[in-house]
């Protein structure tokens, strides 16, 4: 291997690409990663023998390409699951697939379920017009939502704010009650004053007819994924221990095959001369390390990446732009409980009884929660004691710096169990343990300087061997599929010479896909 690719990141897009190159050119990747661990935020924390996924990744695409890779990487399971087992069920999912009990890296078939709770109730996630939904809202708000939503179908606004695209959707009624509080905690402001593109992003095909024509379609039609928008789909794969599992395995393979990751190596300099990206400089251990390349694959910030450049040599427009990029940053905390105080009363038998969600969105506006995760649901793998305990994590939305961010671990924990006892959803005297994780730049935000995003866009496409991928390198909020897609034609692009970069940044603009988080 002649040829040398720097790659900025060992997250979900960072790792495919060097996969990638590996496996289909003759370039030797190296990655960078700043961090001491491996997947970004889509990595598996492991505390007191339980797992956490931070913010919760369902692996799931419309796209085979991404299916197949993960398939291939971690088969299926073909046997019952340890919650199959404890609940009696027997029923093989793939034939001659792995036994999750015995084999380690193991794909498990998960039902999915989310839930809005509000009004200390659980209401259908997307909002559907069944039974229970019309019961929760009641007759006065019932009439509210069907002639808002009337409204909306002959009165459209024009869609120059995220309120707008809601509302053209789902109607204003509807919009107040489950989108715009949760919105407002996601980005710190009203959707009034975020961009549209953040919902042509994540709800494109979503609306309350399709929610409804879903529902009513249901018990008619066959299971097919590539006709139904991605929030109504039922069932997802995950990896047994997490998906962090799985972006360790793909590591391990990249090093096989004689890639490089090099962790705590945090880059601090982008080296540029006309046109081109001839360096990277990186602090390992307290010590600069130059390193040289043909090409360089960054999703890193791009906040980030911009400032890392000779200053002098961007311009001031473009600088303006990167350095004022708005991001929102994440907080969980993991608490581990006895049991919950809400009541399983839905016809999903699980272990234990508990409620079968995955996670569920929080819309009581009294507290600062936006949504909770029980792990138990994602994968029995994630839970050292499946039987007697239930681990669940609580997410916050907050700005690096504010007062959210800078409590102490102890008071942000007390803060959540006592959120989490207030609504109903557990006792103070069940909780056993509790551990907080912060993440900085978690969600990449559609407002403020965003609007001259294009700027910044342009003058980085400007440098012939500089490819940017992922949710950060893209300053996009992809999923995991979409990032590594981002990689895959990134990886195309330095095979075939090409130094149009247009097809890394059409990935996730079509409007058949859709996936709410």
């Amino acid at each position: 291997m002649s040829k040398q690719v720097i790659i900025i990141g060992a997250g979900p897009a960072g790792l495919t690409a060097a996969y990638k190159l590996l496996t289909e050119t003759d370039y030797k990747p190296i990655i960078l990663e700043e961090s001491a661990e491996i997947g970004g935020i889509s990595r598996t924390v492991l505390y007191n023998g339980n797992r956490m996924d931070i913010g919760g990744h369902r692996f799931f695409s419309k796209d085979e390409s991404v299916m197949d890779f993960w398939k291939n990487l971690m088969p299926i399971q073909g046997a019952p699951a340890k919650d199959d087992l404890l609940l009696g069920r027997e029923k093989p999912l793939e034939p001659n697939g792995p036994n999750p009990e015995t084999d380690d890296k193991v794909m498990l078939v998960r039902e999915r379920v989310s839930r809005i709770y509000f009004l200390k109730k659980f209401f259908d996630y997307p909002v559907t017009l069944s039974g229970s939904t019309l019961k929760n809202m009641g007759f006065k708000n019932t009439m509210r939502v069907g002639f808002g939503y009337m409204k909306s179908v002959f009165c459209k606004k024009p869609e120059d704010s995220l309120e707008n695209f809601y509302i053209n959707r789902f109607g204003r009624p509807l919009y107040e009650m489950f989108f715009e509080d949760y919105t407002t905690k996601l980005w710190g402001i009203s959707p009034k004053e975020i961009s549209a593109d953040w919902g042509a992003q994540r709800v494109k095909g979503l609306s309350l007819s399709k929610a409804i024509g879903a529902f009513l379609k249901k018990p008619f039609t066959k299971k097919n994924s590539k006709k139904v928008e991605t929030s109504l789909i039922e069932q997802f794969i995950y990896p047994k221990k997490g998906p962090g599992q799985l972006w360790e395995a793909l590591a391990d393979e990249i090093t096989k095959l004689g890639g490089e990751i090099r962790l705590n190596s945090r880059v601090c300099g982008i080296n540029t001369q006309d046109g081109r990206v001839n360096s990277v400089t990186a602090i390992e251990n307290g010590v600069q390390v130059e390193y040289t390349g043909d090409c360089f694959v960054s999703s890193m910030p791009i906040k980030d990446l911009i400032e890392d450049m000779p200053l002098d040599t961007v311009p001031a427009d473009v600088l303006h732009v990167a350095k004022n990029l708005p991001y929102r940053d994440f907080i969980t905390v993991g608490v581990l409980v006895d049991k919950l105080a809400i009541k399983n009363k839905t016809n999903k038998k699980t272990v234990s009884d508990i409620v079968p969600d995955c996670w569920i969105y929080i819309q009581e506006r009294d507290v600062k929660m936006g949504r909770l995760q029980i792990f138990n649901n994602w994968s029995p793998y994630m839970v050292k004691d499946l039987e007697n305990t239930v681990w669940i994590g609580l997410e916050y939305f907050c700005n690096e710096g504010d007062s959210m961010w800078e409590m102490s671990d102890e008071a942000f924990s007390e803060m959540a169990v006592s959120e989490l006892a207030h609504i109903g959803i557990i006792n103070k005297e069940d909780v056993k343990d509790t551990t907080r994780i912060k993440v900085k730049k978690a969600y990449p935000a559609y407002f403020g300087v965003y609007k001259d995003f294009d700027k910044v866009k342009n003058y980085l496409d400007s440098f012939q061997n500089l490819y940017c991928i992922g949710r950060n390198g893209q300053h996009r909020y992809n999923n995991m599929d979409h990032s590594m897609l981002t990689a895959f034609e990134a990886v195309s692009c330095i095979k075939n010479g090409t130094a149009d970069k247009s097809s890394l940044w059409n990935v996730n603009t079509e409007k058949s896909y859709h996936e709410k988080k």
